[in-house]
Order: C-alpha cells, then sequence, then structure tokens
C-alpha cells in the first residue's frame, strides 16, 4: 500500500505541475450544471481495530493481517453551492483479513482465521472545493456510510467452534479523505486518498460462554486506508 501512496503522491504532483502551467481552461463550465455522473475505481487496505473486554483469556492477542481489495462504484453529483457538492457513491468493496490468536495453541485451523468481507458501499459525503486553479481544484471530503457484509455469516448457526468467525451483516462507518480535480480535455479525473472508519461493532459472538475467539473481543471494526481515482 506504501507503494501506490507513493504513486498517488508522484501522479499527482506530475498533474499539478502540468495543470498550474495550463493557461487554456479545460472544461470550463464542467461545474455549471446542478447534477452530474461518472464513475470510480480503487485499491484498499483494510485490517480491524480491535479493543479488548475482561474476560477469562487475560493474555489475548489478537494479530490482524491485512491485504489489497478493490474499490469499484458509480458517482452521483449535487451541487450545492459554488463550493460544496453532496455526493452519493454506491459501490463494492472487498478485502480479505486474517486474525491470528496468540493466545490459543495448536495448529492454524484452530488459532487463525481468514475473514472475507464483501460491502455494498454506500456512503453519502460532503465535498468542499477550493475556487479553481487553471485545471485543478484540490478538497477534502467526508461523510457517513451504510455498509452491507455480503460474507458476514451472521446468520450461520456454525461459530468459532466449527471453524467459522461471523461478523454483522449491517455496518456504519464514516469517510474522511482529500483529493484533487485534474480538468482534462474530455472529462475531469479526480483521485483522492481516504479512511474509513467503523462506528459499530461488527463482531458476532460465538455462541458458548467463554469463547477464546470472541470472548476477550470488547470491539472489532473496520479501519483502512484507501486510494479512490474518479472519472467524471
Amino acid at each position: 500500500m506504501l507503494k501506490k501512496l507513493l504513486l498517488f503522491g508522484i501522479l499527482v504532483v506530475s498533474l499539478s505541475s502540468q495543470a498550474q502551467r495550463e493557461k487554456i481552461l479545460k472544461l470550463p463550465s464542467f461545474d455549471k450544471p446542478l447534477f452530474h455522473y461518472g464513475f470510480y475505481l480503487g485499491a484498499n487496505n483494510n485490517d480491524y481495530k480491535i479493543s479488548y473486554a475482561p474476560s477469562d483469556f487475560d493474555d489475548a492477542e489478537i494479530e490482524v493481517e491485512s491485504s489489497i481489495g478493490f474499490n469499484v462504484g458509480l458517482i452521483a453529483d449535487l451541487r450545492l453551492h459554488n463550493n460544496i457538492n453532496l455526493r452519493f457513491e454506491p459501490g463494492l468493496m472487498s478485502n480479505t483479513k486474517t486474525l491470528r490468536f496468540k493466545h490459543i495453541p495448536g495448529a492454524d485451523n484452530i488459532n487463525t482465521r481468514e475473514v472475507g468481507a464483501t460491502y455494498l458501499h454506500l456512503p453519502l459525503l460532503l465535498k468542499l472545493s477550493t475556487n479553481r486553479l487553471n485545471n485543478m481544484r484540490p478538497y477534502v471530503i467526508g461523510g457517513l456510510s451504510y455498509d452491507h457484509n455480503f460474507s458476514s455469516n451472521e446468520r450461520n448457526s456454525d461459530d468459532n467452534f466449527a471453524g467459522e468467525f461471523r461478523t454483522t451483516t449491517n455496518n456504519f462507518m464514516y469517510e474522511v479523505g482529500i483529493g484533487v480535480d485534474f480538468y482534462l480535455s474530455y472529462f475531469k479525473f479526480s483521485p483522492s486518498i481516504r479512511g474509513v472508519f467503523a462506528i459499530n461493532n461488527e463482531i458476532k459472538y460465538d455462541n458458548k460462554p467463554s469463547s477464546q475467539w470472541t470472548d476477550p473481543i470488547n470491539f472489532l471494526g473496520t479501519r483502512g486506508v484507501f486510494l479512490h481515482l474518479a472519472f467524471e
């Protein structure tokens, strides 16, 4: 993910330099319509924030190993003001995380769980932009999202005693980010870096009390950073 962030920085600096040199405004009327649409692609690196609860497992330690996932979706943009836009960006966000329960001895099938997550990501965001600077326009963005996890296994009666780590299906997150709009000849390209943070506890506790997998956990929530490339 560090390489992706570095490439993002190089891309932004390169496009910014080009945009600042440009004297001819491209897409001069792009921001005038009340509505416009687009799509986005991206990559994410999500893991879990875990806080521990008092339990019979005082030495509980859970290690989260993240992997690179993908984001894809659509954009609907409503202009509220010259510098303020309301955006709805429905899409899919997929990622896999590996949980290693360091306090549980035994083989990987006992102390390791691979947790896949495919979310229907429904964020409602407020975008605050500066005035246009030639062919570029920096902005900050933030808001809330509802996230439906298709891979949660929440309704599965099997739990960790049968090898299934379960999470909640219905989740809420807040999202913040910074980016730059670049006005090109035929479309607007808007790269941004964003963070997502779970509001609710996503863990589905095991059926039996004193589970060595879930009893030590007070809160488990998604957190992550993703590269968001919008084409409008």
